[in-house]
């Protein structure tokens, strides 16, 4: 058996606070979730970053490893068990619990084993990713995943509320890791992501558009049908308009208590000229705007 370095594992160090820890753990657990990551060995990553996190969440658990790694013990040195005299397997038993030879014979026995808890103790809360489409995440909705964990799988219905933005979080009680002995389930934490959208595009509260106009829209004005989250609205392009010119659809934006704007982007696409009789159209617009330097 050798000894882990759960400060190694979350990459804090020794001294780091009990924030610190959390979203280190937070952080590493969203990457390495079995049910989002395709790297190499990620489930195997993940019950290490569980384990250290259990190992150092609670003060009374992480002081007892702390006066331990203080004897000199480091990550894969040799460890033949705790110290004489060490108590902390009764206060700390995880029965049932998939944690490590290390883990257990510091913090509890397996199950039948001289640390086994008799009274309930409450589940772990589990983290994941849930990626939405835009359209979805701004009028709200319902959204089937499906988990695997050691009971195998299993399908939830998310409810998603109107205008979530990424990095919220939505939380499903009783939906994570059992409980031992009778005791609650924890929850599962869904950390929400927009999926990339062909024409739209969230920042904070605002929602860009891209919009194709014609060159004689943009020279001599015109009243447009431009598309929103919420559908079609009527914009009025002013004459004389450049390409990039911005221009702001008033609370077409994200939903919220202060809803945001939709920004307009003109963006202006000359035809090409397929005929003889619009080559000559161009030229004729050539010769009228001799004088005119774009690059001016």
């Amino acid at each position: 058996m050798e000894f882990k370095d759960y400060y190694d594992t979350l990459g804090v160090k020794p001294d780091a606070g009990e924030a610190e820890i959390k979203a280190a753990y937070r952080r590493l657990a969203r990457k390495y979730h079995p049910d989002v990551s395709k790297e190499s060995g990620a489930e195997d990553r993940f019950k290490a970053i569980n384990e250290a996190y259990e190992a150092l969440r609670e003060p009374d658990r992480r002081k007892a490893y702390d006066q331990l790694r203080a004897g000199g013990y480091r990550g894969g040195d040799a460890f033949r068990g705790p110290p004489p005299g060490w108590q902390h397997g009764q206060d700390f038993g995880e029965d049932g619990a998939d944690f490590s030879d290390f883990f257990e014979s510091l913090f509890g026995a397996r199950a039948g084993g001289a640390g086994r808890r008799g009274g309930a103790r409450g589940g772990r809360d589990v983290h994941a990713h849930l990626t939405v489409d835009l359209h979805t995440a701004w009028r709200g909705g319902r959204e089937r995943i499906t988990l695997r964990d050691g009971a195998g799988e299993r399908t939830l219905e998310v409810k998603i509320p109107a205008g979530i933005l990424p990095g919220q979080q939505i939380r499903l009680a009783g939906q994570g890791s059992p409980g031992q002995h009778g005791g609650k389930a924890g929850d599962l934490i869904l950390e929400v992501a927009l999926r990339e959208d062909a024409r739209f595009r969230l920042e904070g509260r605002d929602v860009h558009l891209n919009l194709p106009v014609a060159p004689w829209e943009a020279a001599l004005g015109a009243t447009v049908t431009v598309p929103t989250l919420g559908g079609n609205v009527e914009l009025r392009i002013p004459a004389g308009s450049d390409s990039g010119r911005k221009m702001r659809l008033r609370e077409r934006g994200w939903p919220g208590q202060t809803p945001g704007d939709q920004i307009v982007t003109l963006v202006v696409h000359t035809p090409k000229a397929h005929s003889t009789e619009q080559r000559g159209l161009y030229e004729a617009l050539a010769r009228a705007y001799g004088d005119f330097d774009p690059r001016r």
